[in-house]
């Protein structure tokens, strides 16, 4: 007897469940709201998406806040190792970049979404465009059917729910899923936004709109002087704040703080002590003796950034260089190695890269990915309460649940 699947969103988890889950004796249909699959994975590390990270399973854990250790039995069926041979065998060759990151050699998000349509095209998956589900409809504590908006009905007898969380709601992830599961009585944790740009009370920075810092080192401290997170990268300043890979990292150890009273300092110059760093100003200073200090830092800065910096030093910017003292150059290289902004609130869920909170995993199989609470339904992706770091860890998550939650509906 056949038996049919539904898969509700054609998103990564989406898309690996549905062909996960084909098989001879089974008819499975993606149920996708867009017009076209994978609309979220085209936009996905700048348009390069980072697929997953090459390090071991402990590291994969460690660099999931939300609930790592839920994903020991995902990540033991279908590993970050599993998850590049899946891509290879299939003809799209990798490379692993800083940090273990796995892209596509060809740095095109639309080749990672062309193998996984043609990996559920080959499985025989039938696409439903433009249909999106309202009710997930049960008898008896198991599933039966799901309703779509347009008020029809489809029978079937598993279902896989991989509608993705509240970010780039551009995409189609609207927080659909939480008020289906909602309504079978599952627990969602309220949705955050994580990996997320952060807004600074300083005017300055948007005096420095657009203006991308490398090879920084940024520290996150709290109210108590306490360091949260510390990293070395780079960082882009925006007309509201700050963004770029060290900020969306860190960005993920203020949640529990409301993203509130936050001390963001950023180190400028993180390969100089304060010593070094004091000669070094000293040499620039003989060369530009005869200018003013405004015309002496071209070797130090980067150019957008000299007069807010002569701002922050008190330093008067026609005062000529050869009378700068000693406590000013102490000043300059306070400056640069904690330059300091007061973090005040993150950007909203529209601008995350990824949804903290969710489905309760509780509520979740960890082994099957099955429902505890509604026989039949299986639940993968980013409507769980799982996130991670940026470095292919949110993928990795949404590729191996989905295909956890795809083999054991196939059964």
């Amino acid at each position: 007897m056949t038996k049919r699947i539904v898969v509700i969103g054609g998103g990564a988890a989406g898309l690996m469940a549905a062909g996960s889950a084909s098989g001879p004796d089974n008819e499975v249909i993606i149920c996708e709201k867009n017009n076209i699959l994978g609309k979220k994975l085209l936009i996905t590390g700048k348009g390069r998406c980072n697929i997953t990270n090459n390090c071991d399973i402990d590291d994969l854990i460690n660099n999931i806040p939300g609930n790592g250790n839920f994903l020991y039995s995902s990540f033991y069926t279908f590993s970050n190792k599993d998850i590049i041979d899946f891509f290879e065998s299939r003809g799209l060759k990798t490379k692993i970049e800083r940090g273990g990151r796995v892209f596509p050699e060809s740095d095109k998000s639309s080749d990672v979404v062309a193998v996984l349509k043609n990996f559920v095209h080959q499985a025989g998956v039938k696409v439903l465009y433009n249909t999106a589900i309202s009710e997930i409809l049960c008898r008896d504590g198991r599933v039966w059917g799901v309703k779509t908006e347009k008020e029809e009905i489809i029978n079937c007898d598993r279902i896989i729910l991989t509608t993705g969380g509240a970010s780039y709601p551009g995409t189609g992830s609207t927080g659909d899923g939480y008020k289906i599961l909602s309504r079978l009585g599952h627990t969602i944790i309220p949705p955050r936004p994580s990996l997320v740009p952060l807004e600074t009370s300083e005017g300055w920075v948007r005096d420095l709109q657009g203006l991308s810092l490398k090879n920084v080192k940024v520290v996150f401290r709290n109210s108590l002087n306490k360091n949260i997170y510390s990293d070395f990268g780079e960082m882009l300043f925006t007309h509201f704040g700050v963004s770029g890979p060290v900020i969306l990292s860190g960005s993920r150890h203020l949640l529990d703080y409301g993203y509130r009273d936050i001390k963001l300092i950023i180190d400028l110059k993180p390969a100089l002590n304060e010593e070094t760093l004091d000669k070094r100003i000293q040499r620039d200073f003989e060369k530009y003796s005869r200018k003013q200090f405004k015309n002496s830092l071209d070797d130090l800065l980067p150019k957008k950034m000299i007069l807010v910096f002569i701002q922050l030093s008190g330093i008067p910017e026609d005062k000529p260089v050869n009378q700068i003292t000693k406590e000013e150059r102490r000043n300059m290289i306070r400056l640069m190695k904690e330059l300091t902004l007061t973090v005040s609130n993150s950007r909203s869920l529209k601008e995350a890269i990824v949804t903290a909170g969710g489905v309760s995993v509780d509520e979740i199989n960890p082994g099957t990915m099955e429902s505890k609470l509604v026989k039949g339904l299986y639940v993968a992706g980013e409507v769980l309460d799982l996130d991670g770091y940026t470095g292919g860890f949110n993928l990795t998550i949404a590729f191996s649940t989905g295909y956890m939650a795809g083999i054991n509906a196939k059964d």
